[in-house]
């Protein structure tokens, strides 16, 4: 009898799965275990097992369409079986996940090819590489299994790795005709729901950002001074960003009107601080949260998030582990920014920009010394609370850092 393949759950708060790309085609023998597909959900990417032997007999979601969780995508069974599709309404298909199919994590490759020698490539990537002309095995793919993504594609056509010049006839069209002919690609999966949050807090909050510089100069000596007793003693390096983390959240203690969320015309204020932390994925970017963070020591705080942003970089984040969050930290100053303007993680009231450090002249006293200083950018609410609170709790946070004795006790 044939086996329903159906789209798994990836978390409590799925409600949409994609099919990225299929391992295999309807007729294609599979065995048990065999990669058979990639689908990808808000979040994370995944690749499903088949969970029996047989034949590959009909695929019901191509490649590029998005169903809710437990729609049935594909059947498996004995060749020349004949099946009955299911009739599946997509509105209201069932969210349960079925055990036909085992999740596995897509493995890092360099190889562009899948195990049954089908080039892996996005229906994106697909689409602009034979828009551009481009020999897809000249691609090398970076995305996970060596899937090419759409990143490669616009490297190879940046790179002028067309091979197909343009006709005579199109050398001539107006720029009108340029811009039609533009690449159009389509918003889907983590892409997708970081651009309808965006704009949903944009639209929903009164939002005004604040900048401090903060002196990180003694923190720095103090993070040097301790870093190899703690990397010895606790087997964790503290960061930086470690200690802004311990900073906000022994300000917000201080400040609880930062610590709410407007929701529904009421200002909810919470006693426990669920710290989120956004964290960059190749795709976008998620915010593991870090829960009751006001309970935990500063290296217990360094050792919950290096894990969080770990497992959220392998995509093992359950979709739990993403919500929840009272306030949030984005961190940008590896890539070498200063001041930004980030956007609340609604309905949260409050996120903390971090920008790169840099080292500047300044006076202490009468002396003129060089110090490390370090930008910070605080978006709030406007709802919820005024300038002046905001800015007193920047304040605190730069007290503490410049301070920095102060979090170790």
């Amino acid at each position: 009898m044939a086996v329903e393949i159906v789209m798994p759950k990836l978390g409590m708060a799925m409600k949409e799965g994609t099919v990225s790309i299929w391992n295999k085609q309807v007729g294609d023998p599979v065995v048990k275990g065999e990669l058979i597909a990639s689908i990808n959900s808000e979040k994370i990417e995944m690749e499903i097992e088949s969970p029996a032997e047989g034949t590959l007999l009909d695929i019901i979601v191509p490649e590029g369409q998005g169903v809710p969780p437990g729609t049935v995508i594909c059947y498996i069974g004995d060749a020349g079986e004949q099946i009955t599709r299911v009739e599946q309404n997509l509105e209201t298909a069932k969210t349960e996940v079925a055990a036909a199919a085992t999740i596995t994590k897509q493995p890092q490759s360099s190889a562009g090819k899948a195990s049954n020698g089908r080039l892996k490539i996005s229906p994106v990537a697909r689409k602009m590489a034979e828009a551009a002309g481009l020999d897809l095995n000249t691609i090398q793919g970076t995305g996970p299994g060596g899937r090419i993504t759409k990143e490669d594609v616009q490297q190879a056509i940046d790179g002028g790795c067309s091979i197909e010049p343009p006709k005579q006839n199109e050398m001539v069209n107006s720029l009108a005709d340029s811009v039609e002919q533009a690449q159009k690609l389509p918003v889907t999966g983590m892409r997708k729901v970081i651009a309808e949050r965006m704009q949903e807090s944009l639209q929903s909050s009164a939002q005004l950002t604040l900048t401090m510089k903060v002196d990180v100069t003694d923190l720095m000596a103090l993070q040097k001074q301790i870093g190899e007793t703690v990397q010895a003693r606790y087997e964790t390096k503290l960061t930086v960003t470690d200690f802004v983390a311990r900073a906000v959240v022994l300000s917000l203690g201080q400040h609880k009107e930062m610590n709410s969320a407007y929701i529904d015309d009421q200002i909810h204020i919470f006693d426990h601080v669920h710290l989120g932390m956004a964290v960059a994925l190749e795709k976008g970017l998620v915010v593991p949260v870090i829960r009751h963070a006001q309970n935990d020591s500063l290296v217990q705080l360094a050792k919950n998030m290096k894990t969080l942003a770990e497992r959220a970089r392998n995509g093992q984040l359950g979709s739990d582990e993403m919500k929840g969050s009272t306030f949030t930290i984005s961190n940008l100053g590896a890539y070498g920014v200063e001041h930004f303007t980030p956007i609340l993680n609604s309905p949260e009231a409050g996120i903390l920009g971090v920008g790169a450090a840099y080292d500047t002249p300044l006076y202490k006293g009468e002396e003129l010394q060089r110090r490390t200083i370090l930008p910070l950018s605080l978006t709030f609410d406007h709802r919820v609370l005024d300038g002046a609170p905001a800015a007193a709790f920047l304040r605190t946070i730069k007290r503490y850092l410049e301070e920095p004795f102060m979090m170790l006790v």
